[in-house]
């Protein structure tokens, strides 16, 4: 697997990969598809964007992982998300694109990296807590597109470089 930086181009394929994992729901708190052009905008060149990675095996983009400002998040914190392909037979995607994603945040000087992943989303909590996301908060009853009710765990990881003494 190769993990690069994403560009606009990669835009049509991963808006394809995202679309997939909210048509299947259960796991993204995204319920409306975006457009190539949306998709740039949310993840790669757009004014919240920081940092996209994308991970590639076979010539194909079977996920990527991006930082954002957007939703506005607390002085110090990047929003972190990350999907894979649905029926990817590839194991570890996300773990393999953590570590690019920590420096990014890092280089920015970011103080944590903040994941609001859905409660019923236990492979994302699962994901995020073996990466060392730990939770600080919980938002209740937060309702879906079509009323359903579903708390947001909230996890962060406190971004620190291996020459930094706490």
């Amino acid at each position: 697997m190769h993990i690069r930086r994403a560009v606009y181009a990669d835009a049509e394929e991963l808006s394809g990969l995202l679309n997939e994992i909210i048509r299947a729901g259960g796991t993204t708190a995204l319920e409306t598809p975006l457009s190539p052009a949306e998709f740039a905008d949310w993840f790669i060149d757009g004014e919240f964007a920081l940092v996209c990675h994308v991970a590639e095996h076979d010539r194909s983009l079977v996920g990527f992982q991006s930082l954002s400002l957007y939703g506005d998040p607390p002085k110090g914190y990047a929003d972190i998300a990350t999907f894979a392909r649905v029926n990817s037979k590839i194991r570890g995607i996300g773990s393999t694109l953590f570590p690019s994603t920590r420096v990014a945040a890092e280089e920015l000087k970011f103080e944590f990296i903040n994941a609001t992943i859905r409660a019923d989303n236990v492979s994302g909590l699962a994901y995020y807590a073996k990466m060392g996301f730990e939770t600080y908060d919980r938002l209740v009853q937060i309702p879906l597109l079509d009323g359903t009710p579903v708390d947001r765990i909230k996890k962060r990881f406190r971004v620190a470089s291996e020459h930094q003494t706490t």
